[in-house]
């Protein structure tokens, strides 16, 4: 009878999860795909692009996944991420090589205050595996003077501080659908020239994002990053191809809807794989 129990409960229990999944994954045309025909697809790439949205657990969770999937097919893998500025990149490197411990790290390397819960168990699966991590984001320093100043503050910064963000000077179109959005919507909130200069200023963190990646290409890069920067073949993506046209680029997304079953028509074709996950699925902060 206490087998019986047990196996309804597990039934039921299934079916429950069948009916209310966590996510759906679907390619880039709206096509409901299965995990590994995905990473088939993933592991062709030089690099690969996670967009997450920064507080969703599915997204840490799938990021950590695609990781070790990778990671069987190539052993050749460096994990480059967002979450990382370039002047963190000694510490980092000290800390995955045991030189010092964790709390140097946390104390001293700017960390998300989500780190732990998220973005920990990519740099210690990286870290066991003796793998590199890249630090790819420009110094929030140098992106608060772009937004205060411009990007022509950025020709005075020094030899040493330059070797921190992407090479000057640095290409922006501001005509990108993606910045032009943030400078509409922004404008229409306050002074027009200050819109232009947030614009800039993420222009430039992907324009560092992008340098940095193909600084330390070595085999293929797996890049977590919001998933603004990656959508739409714009942001870091658009750098890239400027550096390299020929380089060979999957996307992932993660897009939120309050119905998964199937996808948004303005979910579609913002990458080669959208993971879409439940709008109230509960966050990480």
């Amino acid at each position: 009878m206490k087998y019986i129990w047990v196996s309804f409960l597990f039934t039921s229990l299934l079916c429950f999860g069948q009916e209310k999944p966590a996510y759906m994954l679907y390619n880039t045309d709206g096509k409901e795909i299965g995990y590994g025909k995905m990473i088939k697809e993933l592991e062709k790439a030089d690099v690969v692009f996670f967009g997450e949205q920064h507080n969703d657990p599915i997204s840490h969770w799938m990021e950590l996944q695609i990781m070790k999937s990778l990671y069987e097919k190539n052993k050749n893998l460096t994990l480059a991420m967002e979450m990382f500025e370039a002047d963190n990149q000694l510490v980092l490197n000290e800390y995955l090589k045991n030189v010092v411990e964790e709390k140097s790290l946390l104390n001293e390397a700017k960390v998300w205050n989500n780190y732990k819960t998220d973005y920990r168990p990519l740099v210690e699966f990286a870290k066991e595996m003796k793998l590199p991590v890249v630090a790819t984001n420009i110094p929030r320093r140098y992106a608060n003077l772009i937004y205060r100043k411009g990007i022509q503050a950025l020709d005075s910064l020094p030899a040493e501080a330059r070797q921190l963000i992407s090479p000057l000077p640095i290409d922006i179109d501001l005509e990108l659908p993606g910045y032009k959005s943030m400078i509409t919507e922004m404008g229409s909130h306050g002074n027009a020239g200050t819109a232009e200069n947030m614009a800039r200023s993420q222009a430039a963190k992907d324009a560092t994002m992008a340098y940095f990646i193909l600084k330390n290409k070595d085999g293929q890069v797996y890049h977590i990053n919001g998933s603004y920067h990656s959508q739409n073949g714009e942001g870091i993506i658009w750098h890239l191809k400027k550096s390299q046209p020929q380089i060979k680029i999957s996307t992932v997304h993660v897009a939120e809807q309050a119905d998964i079953e199937k996808l948004d028509d303005i979910n579609k074709k913002v990458a080669d794989f959208i993971i879409c996950v439940p709008k109230d699925m509960t966050k990480t902060y």
